[in-house]
């Protein structure tokens, strides 16, 4: 730049000096625009593009990946981030990003100590307010997701994560579903996961002495793919009860989810058109399923 400023001074030569720097720094900028529209938008084999958000956190410290449409107070922990409803005592969804990354790096030890979570502003529940309920203290970021690093592990067992799952869920097809994504996760690199209680059923029962926690009538886990080679999205809504039939019978479109619930689950994530393409329909062949882990859930897990 020095070069140029002198050479801008020098009398005779200066005008086409002055055109061939001009010119040189509109290619620059026209380079820079054009690995800045490429670096946000995914090219098909047939040459049209589909945009994408790049996950980050923005100013007002919102992701980019966290469902729209929440009733609830929004908090951020460093791994994940939830919707947390005071009246249900309990997070309506929890979102965060599983990566081959994390899912490779050596496990941490498994926390022990459930904690109330003091970022929320009205009050987590409490361990307590689970105690001879006849539920257990069902994860929504499954610990094993967590286990890449003490942090997440510690934070997996804040209160705020937990929503009140029979034992038989738990450790049925709940487990199943938790590992079956896990593998989809190691297989396709990364993948975004949504999940939460069903909470928008009437009649439902609450357990806990200090804090009214709502039992929910079932459990939803929504899985979405945004990188080649193929992109999809499903959702699983699974009935809080001993489930006998294999997963793909509990899929559905996450466009179906969104219309029960009320969210938009990765509006700032995916266009409308990518969000049209992926969320109205699933493929259920898009996804492996283990029949290994389904026989081993209906033979044993389901009577644990």
């Amino acid at each position: 730049m020095a070069k140029f400023r002198k050479n801008h001074n020098t009398g005779k030569g200066s005008k086409s000096t002055l055109l061939r720097y001009i010119s040189f720094t509109i290619g620059v900028l026209l380079i820079i625009g054009i690995l800045y529209i490429n670096s946000k938008n995914y090219v098909e084999e047939d040459g049209s593009t589909t945009e994408y958000n790049v996950p980050s956190s923005s100013e007002s410290g919102e992701l980019y990946f966290l469902p729209s449409g929440s009733s609830g107070e929004v908090v951020h922990h460093k791994n994940y981030s939830l919707s947390y409803v005071e009246k249900h005592e309990q997070a309506e969804w929890v979102a965060y990003e599983l990566t081959r990354k994390s899912l490779k790096a050596k496990n941490v030890k498994r926390a022990k100590k459930f904690k109330a979570d003091y970022d929320v502003s009205t009050r987590s529940a409490f361990h307590r307010d689970y105690s001879h309920s006849g539920y257990t203290r069902g994860h929504m970021a499954p610990a094993g997701d967590m286990a890449f690093d003490e942090v997440a592990m510690q934070e997996s067992f804040f209160m705020s994560n937990m929503s009140p799952q029979l034992r038989v869920l738990n450790n049925g097809i709940w487990k199943e579903l938790e590992e079956q994504v896990r593998d989809w996760a190691y297989d396709d690199n990364r993948i975004y996961i949504i999940t939460g209680p069903m909470l928008n059923r009437s009649r439902l029962k609450t357990i806990g002495k200090q804090n009214k926690i709502t039992v929910p009538s079932a459990f939803y886990k929504v899985i979405l793919d945004i990188d080649k080679p193929k992109r999809k999205g499903i959702a699983f809504v699974i009935p809080h009860e001993r489930c006998e039939e294999k997963l793909q019978e509990y899929a559905m479109s996450i466009d179906d989810l969104e219309a029960e619930l009320g969210f938009d689950f990765f509006a700032d994530l995916i266009s409308e058109e990518a969000q049209a393409e992926i969320e109205s329909s699933y493929n259920i062949k898009d996804w492996k399923f283990s029949k290994k882990r389904y026989r081993a859930r209906v033979d044993k897990w389901n009577d644990q």
